[in-house]
């Protein structure tokens, strides 16, 4: 301590047994626990983030995040569906293995949340925006709700329709006593694209849109990218004031952001499948008191279940042993650490009947598909789906566009990762050896997570009052009690 007239004044006053507490007074506030803010995005893709390369899109506030922080480029989802995403990243545990790995699914009491165990170590905890984990996304609900102090601000509870508004509400409101966990989870970009609330932001022209290889590049499908464009600028700006009142209330330096989403972008061949535009998130890691160089960044594979993990270690809290996912800590401090050699994930009903799992190292992806004979229904219905399905109908679509309405679909894909980022060219039949090898690991995870392929899946919401099979309908993992499993597979 620099000891200037103030300063020596001040010691002047303090007793002998003052000066001999002060010592564990500093050790104290060091060993300060960190705040922890979670702000998700709904159906939004890494490559949709400025600072993940997109030219387009403006996120300067995720950027600066990132410029500060450290960006990690190789983060899976366990799956595209938006509430048993939720449920598995605040569980730490597979969708199959939390009971609810189907859209709106309620998740049951025997789960562990790891905001309840931050809650039980002293933290104020609290959830501001979308809940939609284990059933409604509007209304807190379930056993996750009693993880949370206050839980509120959707659409319905003063959240706007981005589902932001309350978040620096909630930062001003909380006990300034204790160290605090906030899920600030935005309805954005989650569709329908709304025209409110955008005067907080530049809304982007469609005719500045270029749509990507696989979509039609026309007026419908520009004006729809741009909307979902403006939903994430959005995201983006509440993200800012959310900065601001943290560094206006000087906790700033000392609390955890995490900035990731729970799906891809609600667009076709993204949202629900296993393609990367679909699965991986991005995912930016604020905290000054670990991450040793700013604007680094992790390439080493990580799943999402690693999250609870790594922040309840960070928190100072007690682990679960239900966490199938392992912290990642190591890696703030140096991200060229190895880390995982395998991630997984699957896709399951999601108002289709759907049965897909994936396994993928740093280099290939492996994707097995046990409904071939299905079509690929999922966002079809939006205009950049119609223009694909009008462009097929009149034969005007590219090889790769064309490929979306291949039937049957391929049972077993595999991709070169690094050489094919977006998954074009299937390999599966070219690398035969590298295709059985990871057909084995997937099948070793299936068979340690307690993973089912059930005979009757549940069907089409359309068709749900027309099969006479209903009751027989199981959801995966069910037949072997995967809810009570805690191994992880490999590793």
């Amino acid at each position: 301590m620099k000891l200037t007239k103030d300063t020596y004044s001040l010691l002047s006053g303090i007793t002998v047994t003052s000066l001999l507490a002060f010592p564990s007074i500093m050790s104290a506030q060091k060993n300060e626990k960190p705040n922890i803010v979670i702000l998700l995005a709904d159906d939004v893709s890494s490559n949709d983030i400025g600072c993940y390369g997109n030219p387009l899109v403006k996120t300067p506030n995720i950027d600066a995040l990132a410029k500060d922080g450290m960006r990690f480029d190789n983060v899976f989802l366990t799956i595209s569906s938006s509430s048993p995403s939720r449920s598995s990243i605040m569980t730490g545990r597979y969708p199959h293995n939390t009971g609810a790995c189907e859209l709106h699914s309620p998740i049951g009491d025997e789960q562990v949340f790891f905001p309840c165990l931050l809650k039980d170590a002293g933290y104020y905890t609290a959830l501001a925006g979308k809940f939609h984990i284990g059933g409604s996304s509007i209304e807190p609900n379930g056993p996750a709700a009693k993880c949370f102090d206050r839980a509120g601000g959707s659409r319905k509870d003063g959240g706007g329709e981005s589902g932001s508004l309350m978040w620096v509400p909630y930062l001003k409101e909380r006990p300034k006593d204790k160290p605090f966990f906030m899920w600030f989870a935005a309805h954005d970009a989650h569709r329908n694209y709304w025209d409110k609330e955008l005067d907080v932001i530049e809304p982007y022209n469609p005719s500045d849109v270029v749509p990507s290889q696989f979509y039609v590049n026309d007026g419908p499908t520009r004006k729809d990218l741009a909307g979902y464009y403006n939903e994430v600028t959005r995201f983006d700006y509440f993200i800012g004031e959310v900065v601001k009142e943290l560094k206006s209330q000087q906790v700033f330096d000392n609390t955890i952001i995490v900035v990731l989403a729970d799906n891809g972008r609600g667009f076709p061949r993204a949202k629900t499948l296993l393609y990367e535009d679909g699965i991986m998130t991005p995912f930016i890691v604020h905290f000054p008191k670990k991450i040793k160089q700013n604007g680094s960044v992790c390439n080493s594979l990580m799943s999402v279940i690693d999250l609870a993990p790594t922040l309840t270690e960070l928190a100072g809290a007690k682990s679960s042993p239900t966490f199938q996912g392992k912290s990642f800590a190591k890696l703030l401090e140096n991200p060229k650490q190895k880390f995982r050699q395998y991630a997984f994930a699957e896709h399951n009903w999601h108002a289709n009947e759907a049965y897909e799992r994936m396994v993928c190292t740093e280099d290939y992806m492996l994707i097995v598909n046990k409904r071939p004979n299905l079509p690929v229904k999922a966002s079809m219905d939006t205009p950049t789906g119609k223009s694909l399905i009008k462009g097929h109908e009149s034969k005007t679509l590219t090889k790769v566009q064309e490929e979306m309405f291949e039937m049957p679909r391929k049972e077993v894909m595999l991709f070169d990762r690094k050489k094919d980022p977006e998954q074009i060219n299937d390999l599966a039949k070219a690398n035969p050896a590298l295709r059985n090898q990871l057909l084995k690991v997937l099948a070793q995870w299936q068979d340690e997570t307690g993973d089912t392929l059930p005979e009757y899946l549940k069907p089409d919401r359309s068709k749900e009052k027309k099969v006479d099979y209903l009751d027989l309908v199981e959801m995966p993992g069910a037949s072997k009690n995967a809810t009570l499993i805690n191994k992880p597979g490999p590793f």
